[in-house]
């Protein structure tokens, strides 16, 4: 997981950092242009190529130039048809020996241009929790005018739950989800917020002006944050329901759908940004920490079978929120009976008892990462 504290350096000690990241990243363009002219992709080879020269020319600490080096062999090992190039304040990889945290002062000392130095921060308890375990690199990174470390840590899972049921859990538009147990969590206030960013950014963007932008820049990120934040107030209701009652989580295979779902053009917008993906990234790692299975299960028809008879037919859907079937009569909400018969499929296939929280997931290919 990575935790993400906020540097509160003097004066004079940003404009240490803002020197540190200019000089870095001026390395890093350095050593790309060497291996891209040798065509020496490798870490080794351009660590070969470049390392005695960086560190004399760039006055760099001999970590922060190995580091330097990796930044730019990370950065071909996704594209090597062009050279790289790196912003003048984009972020720099460190390690605990140029970086140690201190979280009793809530200091970090850190290798500055011309020296360690010693920086307080702040953070929130969450962050300072996972700092426990802080492990490996961080990335001192700049952003609209303060500087920030972000840190991965390796938080221990608890003990593996053995299953003694499936919470079924239906993902949606309308409803961001629903689960077996009847629980419906609206989406009404987040497609509200989202209707209102559009429109907004819509209107600064027709008019262009230099105000409009400055305003569009202020507003960046803020639609993103308050969805994050909606989606980690559902994932964690979600994982320690399950938890509390010894339950995994059966989730729809959802991989793709925005390919294989054809909507008209208004509401195309409306499918697009819908989160799904990251609430299953929040679900799964939540339910991996508490030791929770979270398993996918067949997505194909869960909307139109009954979950009483089984009958499948489209008839059985005859408004967007219900569900009435033709051959037995049953009548419920249809985001419920779709999230019971989730949590059906998963008791009928269950995985292997005993394997980690994630196995289910991991035969999704897909991947899950970290958050709060």
């Amino acid at each position: 997981m990575t935790a993400t504290v906020k540097l509160l350096p003097s004066e004079e000690q940003r404009q240490r950092l803002y020197q540190t990241l200019e000089r870095a990243n001026a390395a890093c363009n350095y050593i790309s242009e060497q291996a891209w002219a040798a065509q020496a992709f490798g870490r080794v080879p351009m660590h070969r190529l470049t390392y005695t020269h960086v560190r004399a020319a760039f006055d760099l600490t001999a970590q922060l130039a190995v580091r330097c080096i990796g930044k730019v062999a990370d950065a071909y090992k996704r594209d090597k048809k062009a050279k790289r190039q790196f912003k003048k304040l984009g972020a720099i990889p460190y390690d605990e020996r140029i970086l140690n945290f201190r979280l009793q002062s809530s200091t970090v000392s850190i290798w500055l241009l011309g020296g360690r130095e010693v920086l307080p921060f702040v953070c929130g308890e969450h962050q300072r929790y996972l700092l426990q375990y802080q492990r490996g690199e961080s990335d001192l990174v700049y952003r609209k005018g303060n500087f920030y470390l972000y840190t991965t840590c390796d938080v221990p899972d608890d003990a593996p739950i053995d299953p003694e049921g499936w919470l079924g859990v239906d993902l949606g538009i309308k409803n961001i989800a629903t689960d077996s147990d009847r629980e419906i969590y609206a989406a009404n206030h987040l497609l509200n917020v989202r209707h209102r960013y559009a429109r907004l950014r819509k209107k600064l963007q027709s008019k262009g002006t230099k105000s409009a932008k400055r305003l569009l820049k202020n507003m960046s990120g803020r639609e993103a944050r308050f969805r994050h934040d909606v989606n980690h107030q559902i994932s964690k209701r979600i994982v320690r329901k399950a938890q509390d009652t010894r339950r995994g989580i059966a989730l729809e295979d959802l991989s793709g759908i925005r390919a294989r779902v054809t909507v008209g053009k208004p509401q195309r917008r409306t499918l697009h940004s819908w989160s799904f993906h990251d609430l299953r990234q929040k679900i799964a790692y939540k339910a991996q920490l508490a030791g929770v299975m979270v398993v996918c299960v067949d997505p194909h028809n869960t909307s139109r079978e009954c979950s009483v008879c089984g009958c499948v037919d489209k008839r059985n859907r005859p408004a967007q929120a219900t569900f009435s079937c033709i051959s037995c009569g049953h009548a419920d909400h249809a985001d419920v009976n779709a999230a019971l018969n989730i949590s059906r499929r998963a008791a009928v296939n269950p995985p292997n008892v005993g394997t980690t929280a994630s196995s289910g997931l991991d035969l999704q290919a897909t991947s899950f990462g970290g958050g709060r």
